[in-house]
């Protein structure tokens, strides 16, 4: 027989032998890529709103549009100081045109009106003095006394609470989400007698920002879920 050919033979059985002892490890290690583990992770904070804007609305009546001018003009000043004498620096307050109606141009209502002139009028703060602004909330019996009767918020004109810090919170609350993601998969790593591996694949989770109740809705809740999948070792 020719003696490459018993060489070449010779050299295909062993890596035949040689394919037989790896295939079932490479098979082995493959699959264990499939085990994991998806896990979240929660970190909720609560903050302080840092910044608001609150309209000031009152409305002013007569049967003289030159009376509802004067009683704007005056419960503007009013209004003003009041904020200003509350710590509300000018450049944070804004005046806005009246909005006035008069009933006998409105083809819908009816005459009944006590007065043929109603003015609403809207003064608001944009500031980060919330503690400021809260105070002068709770003030407000001191415009009735000068006759300025404001309304109260309504879905046109709602009192805002912001809290816009977000990105100075952002890393530690990452960082406690991811954290208790893996306490998370730990344990069930422990549970199924599997060591944790390296992480396959992680989401960061969007951040949710809302009132913490209807009552304080300056208490703002920050919220953010991170998922993560881990890879599972035996």
């Amino acid at each position: 027989m020719d003696k490459g050919k018993m060489l070449s033979g010779l050299f295909i059985m062993i890596g035949l032998v040689v394919l037989g002892i790896m295939l079932p490890r490479a098979v082995a290690k493959y699959r264990s890529f499939d085990r994991t583990v998806n896990v979240k992770g929660l970190c909720e904070k609560e903050v302080k709103a840092d910044n608001v804007i609150w309209p000031i609305v009152y409305k002013v009546m007569s049967d003289n549009i030159q009376d509802i001018y004067d009683q704007t003009s005056r419960g503007n000043a009013l209004v003003v100081d009041f904020l200003v004498a509350g710590g509300i620096d000018a450049d944070e307050i804004t005046v806005s045109v009246p909005d006035i109606s008069d009933k006998l141009a409105n083809e819908y209502g009816g005459n009944n009106r006590a007065y043929r002139y109603i003015a609403k009028n809207v003064v608001t703060v944009c500031t980060d003095k919330v503690d400021e602004v809260l105070a002068l909330m709770s003030k407000q019996t001191e415009l009735m006394r000068m006759g300025i009767v404001t309304v109260g918020e309504t879905w046109e004109n709602p009192v805002e609470f912001k809290y816009e810090s977000l990105n100075e919170i952002k890393p530690q609350m990452i960082e406690e989400a991811t954290k208790n993601a893996r306490e998370a998969a730990q344990k069930f790593a422990k549970d199924s007698d599997s060591e944790l591996g390296k992480i396959k694949t992680a989401n960061q989770g969007v951040f949710s920002i809302e009132a913490r109740d209807s009552n304080t809705p300056y208490i703002k809740r920050v919220r953010v879920v991170t998922s993560v999948t881990y890879y599972l070792d035996n």
